[in-house]
């Protein structure tokens, strides 16, 4: 039986209706968060409209074939390919590296006040709660990146080249993000090169790390969902210093490069998930 990855057949369509709708929609929205009296309601509904748009290119592309439908809504059921390991990664992971982040910058002289948790957030949103946006952002990106966007690279490439295609897509995607008065990528441009050029760096690492649980666990689309959620989260929750998320992209680093090492053939083979090629 052929893996349903290869019917994810059209990435340069998908990847140019990604980026270019959300583009002009979002650098719309940053000219106008910069007059004198923005209307926030419009540039709020502008920045959720292209983050709405690669999920909504990702279901056109797949409502048109069963097999693919029946792919997705499976994937939210399949919990019993999910070994715990896996399932305490998506969960943890990220908080533990940035605590042990955190911790590695006390011995450096930085305060260990980082580990208050403020109960308040960096960076505005618009009409959007803060909350409501680390959580439906999210859900809504890994709704188009692994419902459809991962696996038509997939059936192309092996795991390591399609994760650094999406890491770099990934990358120039956000960019405009940072053309929008208050949001977290504008928040990081003003803040300066180093930690601007660290988001787009930790986003290598992070996407190795999500596409290897991924399909560690069977393709459910509920672990990138969980593991780009808690991401979010445990980054905002406490009082971290800035060098601190620096470091927790050396740490993430490590831990990429040390399960690429230990499992060379998921990585580098072109064999596919579910097909008989690869032995489970």
């Amino acid at each position: 039986m052929k893996t349903p990855i290869l019917e994810y057949k059209h990435p340069l369509a998908f990847y140019a209706l990604a980026t270019l709708i959300p583009w002009g929609f979002w650098l719309w929205a940053g000219k106008l968060s910069y007059t004198d009296t923005p209307n926030l309601i419009l540039v709020s509904a502008l920045g959720f409209i292209g983050l709405l748009a690669p999920m909504l290119i990702a279901f056109w592309f797949m409502y048109k074939n069963p097999t693919l439908r029946a792919d997705f809504w499976g994937r939210f059921t399949n919990f019993s390919a999910i070994r715990p390991i896996y399932l305490f990664l998506t969960c943890f992971l990220m908080l533990g590296s940035i605590l042990l982040a955190q911790a590695i910058s006390i011995l450096f002289g930085y305060s260990s006040g980082q580990f208050t948790i403020t109960g308040s957030y960096t960076f505005t949103s618009g009409v959007f709660p803060v909350w409501f946006l680390l959580i439906i952002a999210p859900l809504i990106e890994e709704l188009a990146w692994h419902s459809y966007g991962t696996d038509c690279l997939r059936a192309r490439f092996s795991l390591f080249t399609t994760s650094i295609i999406f890491a770099f897509f990934w990358g120039i995607w956000h960019i405009p993000l940072g053309s929008i008065q208050g949001y977290y990528q504008s928040l990081l441009v003003e803040a300066g090169w180093v930690h601007a050029t660290n988001f787009l760096v930790s986003i290598f690492p992070f996407v190795i790390i999500m596409n290897w649980l991924y399909y560690k666990s069977g393709r459910n689309m509920l672990v990138p969902v969980v593991f780009h959620i808690s991401a979010g989260y445990f980054n905002e929750i406490f009082a971290t210093h800035p060098d601190s998320k620096v470091i927790q992209t050396g740490l993430l680093l490590v831990f990429a490069i040390v399960i690429v090492l230990r499992d060379k053939d998921f990585f580098f083979s072109k064999a596919l998930p579910d097909s008989p090629e690869r032995k489970r």
